[in-house]
């Protein structure tokens, strides 16, 4: 396991690749030169979403006590949370930039699936603070929860192609359509689902129905293969079914680390950018955990040798 401040440098030294190889450069900044360039900001915010690190405030603590050398001119904790808000698209196409390094784009099939984000207690009275995103939905892991419905798009090997935040009320195939027309179309709208590999996806039966995949299929080319919902007079062979069930576990180990290794379920953000943003760090963290754990011969989720401190 390697100790923090080395791990910290390799990160940088990471984003730092992703920034020489970006087609449009950063424009000079006007006016007062900011104390941290793109890389450095990038660098802090995937740092900040390590589990060990109870929250913003407790990164930015610790970053003002401990990583202070590394980062001279690291400003004060609002300061520096509003830089991590204005490079949400950056950090995007940083998790989307690690992807294609790692061999996302010549996968055979995607796993897609959903995970709830909680926001507040679903038992408060009030419209809350994201009264445009967040909902009350159910969830088979928590029950009944208010917040948004994340989706994602992995490979095989666990790596995230793609994700969207829907209400938390939403259905899961209602959150697909838009993703499958986002990534459909030339110019996207929302950079986050990013584009697809072979246009075949693995997911469970809350994407089922026959007129449905057959939509998919001829207005986007996404091909989905869901076990068919009981109702529905299909059925699938034995076989089909374990060989499904057991190629799409990768995406509950996925969420396993989001949820817990990365902190995504003690989020509390008040606003849609921190949403987004944090949603997009730790992806790009995630991502870039399992490039780290391939450079040093480490299976790909094995995220305790790494974040294990």
């Amino acid at each position: 396991m390697p100790d923090f401040e080395t791990f910290v440098i390799a990160v940088y030294l990471l984003v730092d690749a992703f920034e020489r190889q970006q087609v449009v450069p950063e424009p000079p900044p006007r006016g007062r030169p900011p104390g941290l360039c793109r890389t450095e900001v990038l660098t802090l915010a995937l740092i900040a979403q390590l589990d060990r690190f109870a929250s913003e405030r407790a990164f930015a603590r610790f970053a003002h006590t401990q990583l202070r050398g590394l980062f001279p001119g690291l400003p004060e904790r609002s300061e520096l949370n509003r830089a991590f808000r204005r490079r949400a698209d950056d950090l995007g196409q940083f998790g989307r930039w690690c992807a294609r390094h790692l061999g996302a784009a010549t996968v055979p099939y995607e796993i897609l699936d959903t995970t709830a984000w909680p926001l507040r207690n679903a038992k408060r009275r009030g419209g809350g603070t994201l009264p445009e995103v967040a909902a009350i939905g159910r969830s088979l892991r928590l029950g009944w929860f208010d917040g948004v419905r994340v989706l994602v798009a992995v490979t095989p090997a666990g790596i995230v192609t793609g994700f969207g935040v829907g209400p938390g009320n939403v259905q899961d195939r209602s959150l697909a359509e838009t993703f499958f027309a986002q990534r459909a179309l030339p110019a996207q709208v929302l950079t986050s689902v990013g584009r697809a590999a072979s246009g075949v996806y693995l997911a469970d039966s809350g994407f089922a129905g026959r007129r449905t995949r057959l939509h998919w299929a001829e207005a986007y080319a996404a091909h989905v293969y869901a076990p068919p919902q009981p109702d529905s007079g299909e059925r699938w062979p034995r076989a089909l079914r374990r060989w499904h069930t057991s190629a799409r576990q990768i995406v509950e180990t996925v969420f396993q680390r989001l949820v817990q290794g990365l902190r995504l379920e003690r989020e509390r953000p008040r606003t849609l950018s921190g949403v987004l943003t944090r949603l997009a760090a730790k992806v790009g963290l995630h991502n870039a955990l399992i490039r780290w754990n391939r450079q040093t011969g480490h299976p790909d989720l094995a995220f305790a040798t790494v974040i294990g401190w």
